[in-house]
């Protein structure tokens, strides 16, 4: 699972207490529409137009002078008995309890353990999560 840590990290989620992973890859990126509308009418247009959709789980990032979460930022996969988390070469990279990898970093992949906070983008980044394994 992915629980929010924040408020922030609630709200990007749309308020909701944490999102089960049920296949992987999760593939986790921003929501490039906010409204509402915009919303559904992307979901549609996605749907209709054949395209694959770019992420599992969306992202809403407030509008500010910095963002901090890409369009397609990070991936959790599950592989020989342990969780990766794969950077997608997102601008501001990822943090996992602490490590940076991603962006002008060499490392694009950690190993996630039960319990890890992921900060999406700089280590400013209001949008932290915790991994947990189980219920």
């Amino acid at each position: 699972m992915l629980v929010p840590v924040t408020d922030e990290a609630r709200a990007a989620l749309g308020n909701k207490d944490e999102i089960r992973m049920t296949r992987f890859p999760l593939n986790v990126g921003r929501e490039s529409r906010v409204g509402t509308f915009d919303k559904l009418k992307a979901e549609i247009e996605r749907r209709f137009s054949g395209a694959p959709q770019l992420n599992d789980v969306y992202l809403i990032e407030r509008p500010s002078f910095s963002l901090h979460i890409s369009r397609e930022h990070f991936a959790i996969g599950y592989a020989d008995g342990r969780f990766v988390l794969l950077d997608r070469e997102s601008a501001c990279g990822t943090i996992v309890a602490g490590i940076a990898i991603g962006s002008e970093h060499t490392e694009r992949q950690i190993e996630l353990r039960d319990g890890d906070v992921i900060t999406v983008g700089t280590a400013d980044s209001p949008y932290k999560f915790r991994f947990k394994i189980g219920s």
